[in-house]
């Protein structure tokens, strides 16, 4: 406990909002390439780097990668808020008996959708927990509610090896790698560059998919034994209620917005356009984040039943999205500044003289899980370090797939770390960080172990 609780006082101390990061890493990278960088213009050079800044900051290409980001995590969270998932989550709270099998039904079935959706894995799991914990407290169950809070977040150390994952599914579009490493390679390097990298070599790669079976069952193991030596906790949660609709006094055209059927037929004509478009690409498992969100349009509209409904949900989902429609543009802008001024040439040369083809994996998740704690969005880690790997990578030979893997997996594991994902699951549970940070730092060390073992064999 004592350990958990100076992380705790450390990520409060001595480090701001992410967005004041974002900030600061902006200036710091500003500072680095005028002091470490040569005059790529014939101007002066703290002009030329603000110049880079301001176009990483408006590349449409990655404002577009922003919006998909956002709708990933919107239409995840309004995926949770339909009643089929609410019917799925009550049905799941009737089984607790311990906090064993509690911190088992919360964290087994989070993870197996967190790799279907992070957003929708996020807000499943924490709307899991806090029902598990009011049934608990209803029937006069004894659990250890913070164990069960902290099975809640665990898809977050999952959910970069899954189908959302913002590095494997961006990579899977056509021109992404060439329109990132744009000013970046050398030509002979560049030059090596796929069009894309389909999701049938990373997310569901066999080794990326045992990898995901391994880290599943061992979490799942891992919680079942912490709840047997885990002391039961005192809750007082009062009833956290799913949203209701109202159809009182409906008149005239109000009817569409509550009408079933009007959402049944323009979410069944979503999916029908989305076999007709995608299933090519989906037959050969190559999922890109516009067929997800397509797919997952259709789905909420019609397990929201009415265009009321879902736009309720938006409503509510919505306020999730603030940190990526804010931060976002600022990562674009620090990856113009390190690829304009040649500070990914710099960075990835270090890299290449301190590693091998075996060690460059086993650096990237390293040095990912440490970024992760400064940028802590997937995406806009991407945009930052994504070139530098890519190049590194390049470089030594390593297979793409797996350097972007090795990303992924140093990514999320530290979110178990990173209390930034973790708001809105406290805010659903009522539980401090410090009361689930025992429990998610003993799920990062044994992921951390899993995923360098597999990158090692892989």
């Amino acid at each position: 406990m004592a350990l958990t609780q100076v992380i705790e006082r450390i990520f409060r101390r001595y480090l701001p909002s992410p967005f004041t990061i974002a900030i600061l890493l902006t200036m710091l990278t500003m500072v680095l390439a005028f002091c470490f960088t040569e005059n790529r213009s014939e101007g002066s050079h703290i002009v030329a780097i603000l110049s880079y800044w301001e176009d990483g900051v408006w590349n449409n290409g990655l404002l577009v990668f922003a919006y998909q980001m956002m709708l990933i995590l919107v239409l995840g969270h309004v995926l949770v808020l339909s009643k089929p998932m609410e019917r799925l989550i009550l049905r799941i709270t009737k089984l607790v008996t311990s906090t064993s099998n509690a911190a088992v039904l919360v964290a087994l079935p989070t993870m197996l959708v967190a790799f279907f959706n992070w957003g929708l894995g996020l807000i499943f799991g924490a709307i899991l927990a806090r029902k598990v914990g009011e049934y608990a407290q209803a029937n006069n169950i004894p659990i250890n509610y913070p164990l069960v809070g902290a099975a809640g977040y665990g898809g977050l150390m999952i959910w970069h090896g899954g189908i959302s994952g913002s590095a494997p599914i961006k990579v899977s579009e056509a021109g992404h790698l060439r329109k990132l490493m744009e000013n970046v390679s050398n030509n002979a390097l560049f030059e090596q560059l796929p069009e894309l990298i389909s999701t049938s070599s990373t997310v569901f790669n066999p080794w990326n998919l045992a990898l995901f079976v391994i880290v599943v069952s061992a979490i799942t193991l891992t919680v079942h034994f912490l709840g047997q030596k885990a002391k039961p906790t005192v809750m007082s949660l009062k009833e956290y209620k799913f949203q209701s609709i109202q159809k009182e006094n409906l008149e005239g055209a109000e009817k569409l917005d509550y009408s079933r059927i009007a959402a049944s037929i323009f979410g069944v004509l979503i999916l029908l356009t989305f076999l007709i478009q995608y299933l090519p690409a989906l037959r050969k498992l190559n999922i890109t984040p516009n067929m997800l969100n397509f797919f997952m349009l259709g789905l909420a509209i019609i397990l929201h039943g009415s265009f009321k409904s879902f736009l309720n949900a938006i409503e509510e989902a919505i306020g999730d999205t603030a940190g990526i429609l804010i931060q976002f543009p600022l990562y674009f802008g620090i990856m113009g500044i390190m690829a304009n001024s040649g500070m990914i040439n710099g960075i990835s040369d270090f890299f290449v003289s301190i590693s091998t083809e075996t060690t460059l994996p086993i650096f990237t998740f390293l040095s990912a899980g440490l970024v992760n704690i400064f940028v802590p969005s997937g995406g806009g880690q991407w945009a930052v370090q994504g070139p530098l790997v890519l190049e590194s990578a390049l470089q030594l030979g390593v297979p793409l797939p797996k350097a972007i893997m090795a990303l992924a997996y140093g990514d999320q594991v530290t979110n178990m770390l990173q209390p930034f994902w973790a708001l809105p699951l406290l805010g659903i549970t009522k539980l401090k960080a410090k009361e689930i940070l025992p429990y998610t730092l003993i799920f990062m060390f044994v992921g951390s172990l899993i995923y360098i073992a597999g990158l090692l064999i892989w």
